[in-house]
């Protein structure tokens, strides 16, 4: 290959445009609208002579399945058999598509919809007469053991449509891909006589090559469609058609990385009998979890590395000594392959976990990418326009001749006529267009594969690994540049049993990781505490290489996930337990974003509905969704936190505004599963009190609630009773995701002994103090912050505020209230010893609770005169308006607000680096001193020690 060829293949389109552009003299001259004319096209001719007669059997306007059916039978009118017919049919719908897409420019939905409903007409015609035939030769393919020997069950075949006919954007000349399986084994009825019974693997056997008669074959009108049935299991060599058993136990035993690609498009196409029926759905259990793992899998970036290699080298091929052969708009650089795949990697990466992104056609994915956060809306609209400038061009190619071709033609006449059909001025402007739609592909998919080549590394401290050394070898030369204690971490792993047990291409990932954090470590720009970190991170993962595949494919996320172990301990533990989320590290607007409840309430509820289309929704698969999203979701807030992006008062309105919104979606999912619900929407409400009530949650923080109901249903006390059970279950039980939260019920009236869910007429009598059953002072004081956290608004928020705001207000005897919070600060006290002199900021005098417990009391006493001090705005903000007030000494108030908010940091730090939270009572003084003197002033004594 010369210089000059090896630049036209690697960038083909960039060459062809200069080449017009710079040819000596070469001028691109206007095109015209004799330019733009359908019969410019080979084929449109060839048709318009050979089929003058039939072409007004398809009835004008844009082909649909109903004038494709009914052109169909006026051409079987006219004495054509059903192949013939189906060949005939095909001319005239590409003739019609040809004037609608260059002369009409008809939306590039409409051809390549037209197409794909031709295929499915020509394939369920198809399957009907080979089973008329093979009926009356063989007698019906029957179930084995249906259970019912007087009628027994026919066994059913699916034509199962691969790539571009599975996703309804079939180009114009395309051959189909096709894999036929069938449902059960066993054998044939036999004909009418009983005689020349078969097994049903023989039946369909045959009527698949009955199919390829009808459709596959080419006779004086052509053919239908090229068939191609390489995608079926184990390619070539296998057997033609396959049951779903032996199919499911391919995928598992067999299955490669590549063909999950081929599969995330299938779709059964015919007999439409069975798609009518939904017995094709039966497919969905095989596909579903082998193109879409439960976890997030980075492993399937080599292999898509791989198969794109393979597909350039046998294009570089083919183009070897024809540089025309290397302008190919499907296969060469940033070609209508590379958004393909682009578009399926990250789909199969995450649609496991992200049900939302299952979908087929190319464009509706890249809207859903966008939605998901995983690509740019300028990049998804970027590649969307490559997408249909690209497609529209490849159908021009194909209209010239009817070839299945990709090749930009070399006949002058031919580009301009492409041009022209595309509404360009000149042929220049449109080899200028083209020529900057694929570069924008090209490096949209360089950046996303620009990773390792063959298990290679991203990142400084990667070296070449020599010819037949081992990966431990190579974990073992890596050792000496190691700080001592990761270097003797990591020695161990050489003889670790979960490393030997490995796959050598894991293990070499393992290598690679080990190179990259020890350059890291030298450069400073991580520390060896975080290193040790991950390698206790890494060594409880070692059996799930997709996260070994991650950390090596995003070189950013491996250096942001050591930035966030060496911040604090907890993030470590936390990432043990669900280390499906280390995959949010990935995210561009991570650190930029805030939690938002409305949209994460959005995408719940848009997964369960992705699930319910694919019969998915069992309760466990709903019970982990809600799992994965809470994790994820406590993950981002715990990687803002410990940046530093979050101040400590945002995580816990975050954490809080998360709690809320799952309880918000928890409750409605397990109220339409409930099977004794009475109404579309409970009369419910659930009352938050504590850190919740506050929004004040901290990670891991229980949830304290009070479930209540007004329902005049007769039945309506047992039905909420079984409707609670079933919503702390779905929110406390622990499945292979996790758990949500820990409730506490103990604050409902009565507490434990209490029912579990009070009418609201009781629940306000007993807050009241309307007859003998009646609330304790302890929990006023709870009600001080308390909130209706669902429904937020309408009828029982507002009755649920107005017994809030009656309770906090009441008439009170100060001395007699000051006394009673007194007694239960002392009971706190007694159940929370402090020793060893060290100062508790929670519960030593002066520490967290001293301020809460005069908050309750400044409520509890003064709300009645300062309605400023009935809102439930938290801790901080009620000092301070006591003290504007008047209730509090100038400066007493803002000093025990501001020791109450360093005693909040210093808690937080302390339980993120799992630390205790006792410090030494020199570095508390001054805290505790602004926190008693509150104490002092408010309740008469000093807080004992």
């Amino acid at each position: 290959m010369t210089a000059s060829q090896n630049l036209n293949a690697r960038h083909p389109v960039s060459t062809l445009s200069r080449s017009v552009k710079s040819s000596p003299g070469t001028v691109c001259p206007a095109l015209t609208d004799e330019h733009r004319r359908a019969d410019h096209s080979r084929f449109v001719q060839r048709v318009r002579r050979r089929y003058e007669a039939e072409l007004s059997t398809l009835p004008p306007g844009t082909p649909t399945r109903a004038t494709m059916t009914g052109c169909l039978d006026t051409l079987r009118g006219r004495g054509l058999a059903m192949p013939a017919a189906l060949r005939v049919l095909r001319q005239l719908v590409m003739e019609r598509l040809v004037v609608l897409d260059c002369e009409q420019h008809a939306p590039l939905a409409d051809v390549t919809g037209a197409v794909t409903t031709l295929a499915e007409i020509a394939l369920d015609q198809a399957c009907l007469l080979a089973f008329a035939d093979l009926d009356a030769l063989h007698g019906a393919p029957l179930v084995e053991d249906s259970g019912d020997a007087a009628a027994p069950q026919r066994a059913q075949l699916w034509v199962i449509g691969m790539g571009k006919l599975g996703a309804r954007e079939l180009n114009v000349s395309s051959d189909i891909d096709l894999i036929y399986v069938y449902d059960h084994d066993g054998e044939t009825a036999g004909n009418a006589d009983g005689r020349h019974r078969i097994s049903n693997h023989e039946y369909f056997a045959k009527a698949v090559k009955h199919i390829y008669g009808t459709v596959g074959d080419a006779t004086e009108h052509g053919s239908v469609f090229r068939v191609d049935l390489a995608l079926r299991p184990n390619g070539n060599s296998g057997p033609s058609v396959v049951s779903l058993a032996a199919l499911e136990e391919y995928f598992l035993v067999q299955g490669r990385e590549w063909e999950r690609f081929a599969w995330l498009k299938s779709r059964v196409i015919a007999p439409a009998a069975s798609i009518r029926d939904g017995s094709a759905s039966a497919m969905r259990g095989p596909v579903l979890p082998f193109v879409f793992r439960r976890y997030l899998d980075y492993n399937v970036f080599d292999a898509l590395r791989t198969l794109h290699r393979q597909i350039r080298d046998h294009a570089a091929k083919r183009a070897a000594g024809n540089p025309g052969r290397a302008n190919d708009v499907k296969l060469s650089r940033g070609g209508i392959r590379e958004i393909e795949f682009t578009v399926q990697l990250l789909q199969v990466v995450r649609g496991g976990q992200f049900p939302e992104l299952r979908t087929r056609p190319t464009l509706d994915a890249l809207n859903r990418l966008c939605k998901a956060g995983l690509m740019p809306r300028t990049t998804a609209d970027a590649l969307a326009a490559a997408y249909e400038f690209l497609r529209k061009v490849e159908h021009r190619i194909q209209y010239l001749d009817d070839q299945q071709t990709h090749l930009m033609p070399t006949r002058d006449d031919d580009l301009a006529w492409i041009a022209a059909t595309l509404g360009y001025p000149d042929v220049c402007a449109f080899l200028c267009e083209l020529d900057s739609h694929r570069e924008t592909v090209a490096g949209e998919f360089d950046t996303l594969l620009g990773g390792p080549q063959k298990g290679g590394c991203n990142g400084k401290g990667c070296t070449s690994r020599a010819s037949g050394r081992s990966a431990v070898e190579d974990l073992q030369d890596a050792l000496p540049q190691l700080p001592e204690a990761f270097a003797a971490k990591v020695a161990a792993w050489c003889e670790h049993p979960r490393v030997q047990a490995l796959r050598e291409d894991a293990r070499l990932r393992l290598v690679r990781l080990v190179e990259r954090t020890g350059a890291w470590l030298q450069d400073g720009r991580v520390t060896e505490l975080a290193a040790l970190r991950l390698a206790d991170w890494i060594e409880t993962l070692l059996r799930r290489e997709s996260y070994l595949a991650l950390l090596q494919e995003r070189p950013s996320v491996h250096e942001r996930l050591l930035r966030l172990l060496g911040a604090a301990k907890w993030p470590a533990r936390y990432l043990q337990r669900h280390p499906g989320v280390i995959d949010e590290l990935a995210s561009r607007q991570l650190m930029d974003e805030r939690f938002d409840a409305a949209q994460f309430e959005a995408d719940l509820d848009e997964r369960r509905a992705s699930l319910a289309r694919t019969g998915e929704d069992d309760e466990e698969a709903l019970l982990n969704l809600l799992r994965r999203a809470h994790h994820a979701e406590v993950f981002r807030t715990l990687a803002r936190d410990v940046e530093g992006v979050l101040s400590v008062e945002q995580v816990a309105d975050d954490l809080s505004a998360l709690a809320d919104a799952l309880l918000r979606v928890t409750t409605r999912w397990c109220w339409s599963r409930l099977k004794n619900r009475h109404r579309d929407e409970p009369a419910f409400a659930i009352i938050g009190y504590g850190k919740l009530g506050g929004k004040e949650l901290g990670y891991g923080s229980d949830l304290d609630i009070v479930f209540v109901y007004e329902d005049a249903h007769e039945n309506a006390s047992e039905i909420y009773a079984a409707f609670v059970r079933k919503l702390i279950n779905w929110l406390t039980v622990k499945t292979g995701e996790g758990d949500l939260y820990e409730i506490d019920t103990a604050l409902r009236p009565n507490g434990n002994s209490g029912l579990l869910v009070t009418g609201f007429t009781s629940y306000e009598n007993y807050q009241r103090g309307r007859g003998s059953n009646t609330a304790w002072t302890w929990e006023h004081q709870a009600m001080t912050r308390a909130r209706c956290v669902l429904p937020a608004e309408g009828a029982l928020a507002t009755r649920f505020d107005a017994v809030r705001e009656a309770v906090i207000t009441a008439e009170r005897d100060h001395a007699a209230l000051a006394q009673e919070i007194r007694s239960m600060r002392e009971k706190v006290r007694a159940a929370h010893p402090v020793r060893g002199g060290r100062f508790d900021v929670k519960h030593s005098a002066g520490g967290m609770v001293d301020a809460e417990f005069v908050v309750q009391y400044l409520v509890l006493a003064h709300s009645q005169a300062h309605p400023e001090l009935r809102a439930n705005v938290g801790n901080i903000a009620l000092l301070l308006r006591a003290e504007s007030a008047g209730l509090l000494p100038a400066g007493v108030g803002r000093a025990a607000a501001d020791a109450y908010r360093e005693l909040r940091h210093i808690q937080h730090q302390a339980r993120l680096d799992e630390a205790p939270t006792q410090i030494d009572t020199q570095a508390s003084t001054a805290l505790a001193q602004a926190v008693q003197a509150l104490w002092q002033h408010v309740l008469g004594q000093p807080a004992s020690a």
